[in-house]
């Protein structure tokens, strides 16, 4: 992003015009980024004279609150950045109330599946005081997810001083799903193309297995053979156990989790399946670099694009020759831009043959979806699709070369892992995260409910370390009893922190209604572990908030004291839109 340009004055300046620095299609452009195109015309900075949020009567503040599009203010110079301003448009989206949002950090808004990287790009630009675009897993107050697609720039006054961060919003689910669709079908083709090489591979396998059996029943007094036998026979074993567990891989249906991994390794590992899928069509060839620098990637969608292309290359090997995989480590600088990434250092992994190629115009099509020359029943054209768009999810570069005759080329390019940065930015970020002093004259009485004794103890700990008193159940029976037993005593719980799914009798959605009826001004906190599948079974009232797991301390008692002091809705609050918030 530019950081060295002068303001530049608003179309309708006179005198005390807001002015800004021009995006000049940097700040969000990107097919991961809200508009999916350049933003020309939009400011990556704003500078502003008036930097009071008490006038309110203005058309331009109505303008904002009318707009479908989520925004907040959150004001850097209060500790920790808390949200001073949220449209009607994000309460839309996240569920909250603008007494629930306004005075803390927008990392409420993270849970069990953000991606620790994302949070770390946010955190950097917040440092540097520059513009970011990136999507982010979210969660609203009922702990449904959503893709949210953020941009986020600066506010300064005239003088330079940084007074606002501002952010804008996009819920990008539905595409998020299409995508995530579209990988499920290339799984189903790919399993679909290697259901011939597995059977004839576990086939092999099983007649190993089996002659191994007959000959050990045989050669049991024979301890040399008997061992060579049976060595045979685990091998052939572990080999099927590993082809079962890469199919399964496939056949999942599971979000990136992005991790650090050495492409070669990745490669080796995965060898066996990449040597079924060529079959007799080609000759498979491994050039891999050794110690390789990690990149960040999701290990089982790499396998997947991989496959995919080498699968490509064997369809096109019709008369053989030789299919190599490569990796090896790149450093670009002056030819960077040219391959539309930022000067640095990456590893890249090559699938090159030696078959038919492509002419000029299917080369220009070949990473749309659905566009294939295979014959009818041969494939979907998903496969370089994918392969294009995971590797840009990643961070990097997907490039082909080819020519009718002389074969192709299809390059996967990385980042490295910067390990040492990213040690050392972890080290100086501040943890952002401040407990509330608890009242040690009468501390609140709290109530935490998990089947899981392991779960619920540690839970109790960190609650109780701050202060609080904790009781424990571990299932929804006995945490009625605990509360029916302190609420006669005169001494009742304040809030019930409790799992969703439990075994047997109750679950925690049930529990919450009999908590309601008996003293509907307790808040009740859930948690559970499967808020990844977009909904929960059962009513879940507007008085219900939802942590996800796996949680962290902090987590647990930043919403807990949320809770505390904002209790629970007692009215409908305030009417939302009938449009709802703006959703691409």
């Amino acid at each position: 992003m530019p950081t060295e340009k002068k303001p530049a004055s608003h179309p309708l300046e006179a005198g005390e015009a807001a002015t800004g620095v021009p995006a000049e299609g940097s700040a969000d452009q990107g097919a991961l980024e809200p508009l999916g195109r350049p933003g020309l015309h939009h400011w990556q900075q704003a500078n502003i004279v008036d930097p009071s949020l008490d006038e309110r009567g203005g058309v331009f503040f109505a303008a904002v609150e009318m707009t479908r599009m989520p925004m907040i203010l959150a004001d850097p110079r209060q500790e920790d950045c808390p949200i001073v301003f949220a449209n009607n448009a994000f309460l839309d989206l996240t569920g909250y109330e603008e007494g629930e949002v306004l005075n803390r950090n927008c990392r409420f808004l993270q849970g069990a599946g953000t991606d620790s990287a994302a949070v770390t790009q946010l955190r950097e630009a917040i440092r540097d005081h520059r513009a970011i675009a990136l999507e982010i897993l979210n969660y609203r107050r009922d702990g449904t997810p959503f893709w949210n697609a953020v941009f986020m720039g600066p506010v300064f006054d005239k003088t330079g001083k940084l007074l606002y961060f501002f952010a804008s919003q996009l819920d990008v689910s539905k595409r998020r799903e299409s995508e995530q669709s579209l990988r499920q079908a290339q799984k189903m083709e790919a399993i679909g193309q290697l259901t011939a090489g597995l059977a004839h591979d576990f086939n092999n396998l099983l007649q190993i297995i089996n002659g191994s059996l007959d000959h050990l029943k045989d050669k049991r007094h024979d301890e040399a053979a008997f061992d060579r036998h049976h060595t045979a026979a685990v091998i052939a074993a572990e080999r099927g156990a590993k082809l079962t567990r890469q199919l399964l891989a496939f056949g999942r249906r599971s979000r990136m989790v992005p991790k650090g991994v050495d492409l070669s390794e990745l490669v080796n590992s995965f060898g066996e399946l990449l040597e079924t899928s060529v079959g007799q069509r080609a000759d498979l060839s491994l050039n891999l670099r050794r110690r390789l620098p990690e990149v960040l990637v999701d290990p089982n969608h790499l396998e997947m694009a991989l496959l995919n292309v080498v699968v490509n290359a064997r369809d096109a090997s019709n008369k053989g020759g030789v299919i190599t995989i490569t990796t090896k480590a790149l450093h670009l600088n002056g030819d960077a831009a040219a391959r539309h990434l930022e000067p640095g250092d990456y590893v890249m992994l090559s699938v090159s043959d030696e078959g038919t190629g492509m002419p000029p115009h299917v080369l220009a099509r070949a990473t749309e979806p659905f566009f294939t020359t295979k014959g009818i029943g041969k494939g979907t054209g998903l496969g370089l699709a994918m392969a294009h768009g995971f590797v840009q999810q990643s961070g990097g570069r997907l490039e082909i070369e080819s020519e009718p005759g002389r074969g192709t080329t299809v390059r996967m390019i990385f980042p490295q892992i910067q390990v040492e940065r990213a040690s050392r930015d972890t080290a100086k970020a501040p943890i952002g995260y401040q407990s509330r002093p608890v009242n040690q004259v009468a501390p609140p009485l709290i109530l935490v409910v998990d089947d899981s004794q392991e779960i619920a103890a540690a839970a109790k700990e960190s609650l109780s370390d701050i202060g609080y008193r904790v009781t424990v159940a571990h299932d929804a029976e006995e945490a009625l009893e605990h509360f029916d037993q302190a609420l006669a005593a005169g001494d009742p719980f304040r809030l019930v922190f409790s799992d969703i799914l439990m075994p047997g009798g109750a679950n925690g959605l049930m529990l919450a209604e009999w908590v309601r009826e008996r003293d509907p001004t307790v808040p009740v906190l859930l948690t559970t572990g499967y808020n990844d599948e977009m909904s929960l079974d059962g009513p879940r009232p507007g008085s219900l908030e939802v942590l996800g797991k796996p949680y962290r301390r902090s987590e647990l008692i930043d919403r807990v004291q949320a809770a505390l002091r904002h209790g629970v809705r007692t009215s409908p609050g305030r009417t939302t839109s009938d449009f709802g918030p703006a959703r691409e």
